[in-house]
């Protein structure tokens, strides 16, 4: 993998998450992929159960934006950066997200391990 690769990954991550359209969410992960949605969480197995846990988020329905930099790229895994912000909505509250994302992409460009430790920024 180089740094072209995770940015292309990430390019389809984002299209995926403004659509969460099945299809968009599939073709970003190996039949067997993991994804660990926080430190210590039990990770999603199997690209069916990634795309079920997904979509049950709904991050979709609500507005967010997403920055990032690419940390680290070496062999199959990249290290990303990013702040997620979801702006007031209904309502919820305005709110902010650090971001670590840890992805090893298969010589496809699919991701067959995903792990996301982020941490909520503090509005006092």
């Amino acid at each position: 993998m180089n740094r072209d690769d995770l940015e292309n990954w990430l390019t389809r991550y984002r299209h995926a998450w403004s659509t969460d359209a099945p299809a968009d969410i599939e073709a970003l992960f190996t039949e067997d992929a993991s994804y660990s949605p926080w430190p210590y969480a039990t990770p999603w197995q199997g690209r069916e159960v990634i795309v079920e846990k997904w979509i049950g988020r709904g991050d979709s329905k609500r507005p967010w934006t997403f920055e990032h930099r690419i940390v680290a790229v070496d062999g199959d895994l990249g290290v990303v950066e990013g702040v997620t912000g979801y702006p007031a909505h209904r309502d919820e509250e305005e709110s902010e997200f650090k971001n670590l994302w840890l992805i090893r992409l298969a010589p496809d460009g699919r991701a067959s391990q995903f792990a996301e430790w982020w941490v909520q920024r503090d509005n006092d």
